[in-house]
């Protein structure tokens, strides 16, 4: 499924963040192998969050080999990210991008689950990036809320096009329908149940906006 026109998606690229050269090798990596990675515009995005809100601490919930991390380092003047991945392999591709980038000395390398990872640390984290199995968002959401710093920011990927069933979440979210059975469709059934915790939490304001594969992006205000 394409999210926006290929005019307008034409346009965000002319006028979005430039690639540099490990970013590029990272893409076509991603283009030859069919590897899923959020893209230069929700990457700007990432970029700018960091940047507004003064980010130091970063936790990924699913990294594959450092793609999103990047963008998010690149608007850190200073800090660390997590970096979680149960693919070895892939995370130490990511170490070899991250080092031949000169970054490592602000990535911890996680090889493992991400639920069980996130419980090893204190926090407070200042952004949080959820992207793993989508019928975990919610739980990942739910973990990692006492962890995050005042005014923290969660960002969920894959919120309007991806594994999921774009027309049912459409119609669950207009209150036309109700959402799939997850033993037929856990990932339609997990983004809609994740969209619906975030945007009834009285913690949190939500925002969903129709870059990339759709992100969500929600901050504590309370």
């Amino acid at each position: 499924m394409t999210i926006l026109s290929t005019d307008i998606l034409q346009f965000l690229r002319a006028t979005g963040p430039e690639h540099d050269n490990i970013q590029q090798e990272m893409v076509s990596y991603a283009e030859k192998e069919g590897f899923p990675i959020i893209g230069p515009e929700s990457g700007g995005v990432l970029r700018l969050l960091a940047r507004l809100t003064n980010a130091t601490r970063v936790f990924e919930f699913g990294s594959g080999y450092g793609y999103s991390a990047y963008w998010f380092l690149q608007g850190m003047d200073d800090g660390r990210i997590v970096l979680t991945e149960f693919d070895e392999d892939e995370l130490e591709m990511g170490r070899e991008f991250f080092a031949r980038a000169e970054l490592t000395a602000h990535v911890s390398f996680e090889h493992g689950d991400a639920m069980e990872t996130i419980e090893r640390y204190d926090g407070p984290f200042d952004i949080v990036l959820i992207d793993h199995q989508k019928h975990r968002y919610a739980e990942a959401f739910e973990r990692v809320k006492p962890k995050l710093s005042p005014g923290g920011i969660v960002i969920a990927d894959n919120i309007m096009s991806g594994p999921i069933d774009f027309d049912r979440l459409r119609g669950y979210m207009a209150g036309e329908q109700g959402l799939p059975d997850p033993a037929t469709d856990k990932e339609t059934e997990g983004i809609g149940r994740y969209l619906k915790t975030v945007r009834t939490d009285a913690a949190f304001e939500t925002i969903v906006l129709p870059i990339g594969s759709g992100i969500s992006i929600s901050m504590c205000v309370n």
